[in-house]
């Protein structure tokens, strides 16, 4: 083929390039028939839950520890017995505390002695020397008295001079002065005073405490409840502050919940709560929401508000310190139009569901309500009888106007 000939086919072969490349764009953009899954809108009650996990723990529960270094001599109680209020439960070596109880009111009865001798001006034998000690200077203020009314009628007759009146005068001074000094009320100063009151207090303070671990040497329930936890044995040495046993009314006990800190917002006093433990799967908890964080705590990985949960526990089948599923729904409405969430679609803050229409999709923006994990309340957009599409099964997506097949109806 000559130079010429081959010119002559050069536009030629331009213009099948141009029409096999629109032939190809007009397949590749043309509205095509995509499969599609479809649900019809349910109308149903859906509750928005938190689930997260707590710890079971007694609403009236009741510790007993070791009140010192001492060895227990009875055990009146086992574990799972459930006891009246007042009744023994333990018996603690008490001989020492008793010495203690002793020694403390020896020591108060010291104090309080002190503190009134110094009331009173002295001890008793300080009385006794002081009321003997007023009586001779009384003696001596009386016979210096008769000694100067003497001397004064002697020199008035000229028969003594008034050096001797002078001296006689003195003595009776000196004699008056030691008996006022005697008879002076006040013998303490405000600090000597104010030392021998705190002797008092702190000697008070000390048979309270004695006499408060005696009686921690009889453990008693405080309450009627169940032992749920009975650690020691009779002859058995425990150290101060050793747990002795744990009561509690199991009947009714409360769960500790960890509410992560972005969740916290949606809580609400009265919210129900279902308990869920693994040791018993085929069982769930009523309970309600009773506290609100008042902070929130590091608790390993996670930033938590902690929160109380009141459950009804009457066959007392949860126990003390296991650790338990909390459900806590957050928001729940009755009666309401419900979609699968993987139907609504978000595009600029807008949401969409895409309606079939024929054998075409609408797409259709609408207002939604509360979720939980499956689904979503449409508040506004749909309604019950409409058709919804839920996902494609073709390489294309779901689009406005576009022909549907649809594959599956799934319940």
């Amino acid at each position: 083929m000559n130079g010429k000939t081959r010119s002559a086919w050069i536009p030629t072969v331009a213009v099948l390039l141009i029409v096999l490349l629109g032939i190809g764009a007009y397949l590749e953009l043309r509205p095509r028939r995509i499969r599609v899954s479809v649900t019809k809108p349910a109308t149903e009650t859906i509750s928005n839950a938190i689930l997260t996990n707590g710890k079971v723990e007694p609403v009236h529960g009741f510790e007993a520890h070791a009140p010192q270094s001492l060895t227990v001599q009875k055990v009146l109680a086992h574990e799972g017995e459930q006891v009246k209020a007042g009744q023994l439960l333990l018996q603690l070596d008490d001989s020492h505390a008793r010495s203690d109880v002793a020694a403390a009111e020896a020591r108060l009865k010291g104090a309080e002695e002190r503190y009134q001798a110094l009331l009173a001006g002295g001890s008793a034998q300080e009385l006794l020397t002081r009321r003997t000690d007023l009586a001779k200077t009384k003696t001596d203020v009386d016979a210096a008295q008769r000694q100067l009314d003497a001397l004064q009628r002697l020199h008035d007759r000229g028969a003594a001079t008034g050096d001797e009146v002078m001296a006689a005068r003195a003595r009776l001074t000196r004699a008056q002065a030691d008996l006022s000094q005697l008879q002076a009320t006040v013998r303490y100063s405000p600090d000597e005073k104010s030392r021998a009151q705190a002797e008092v207090a702190d000697a008070r303070a000390g048979l309270e405490a004695a006499a408060s671990v005696l009686a921690l040497c009889d453990v008693k329930a405080p309450f009627a409840g169940t032992v749920y936890y009975l650690p020691v044995k009779a002859g058995a040495y425990v150290s101060e502050g050793d747990l002795l046993l744990q009561e509690a009314d199991l009947s009714q006990l409360q769960v500790r919940a960890f509410v992560d800190e972005p969740e916290i917002g949606r809580l609400g006093l009265g919210q129900e709560v279902k308990i869920t433990w693994d040791a018993l799967p085929s069982r769930t908890w009523e309970g309600h929401l009773a506290t609100l964080p008042s902070t929130v705590i590091n608790r390993g990985s996670r930033v938590v508000g902690e929160v109380l949960c009141a459950v009804s526990n009457g066959d007392r089948a949860l126990l003390p310190g296991i650790n338990v599923n909390a459900t806590i729904v957050a928001a729940s409405k009755p009666n309401v139009i419900t979609v699968p969430r993987e139907a609504v679609q978000d595009e600029n803050g807008h949401r969409y569901v895409y309606v079939v229409n024929g054998k075409h999709l609408h797409k259709q923006e609408v207002k939604v309500g509360i979720a939980n994990l499956t689904r979503v309340e449409l508040v506004s957009g749909v309604s019950s009888s409409d058709t919804i599409a839920v996902q494609s099964y073709s390489p294309s997506p779901l689009s406005d106007g576009v022909e549907v097949r649809v594959v599956e109806n799934p319940s």
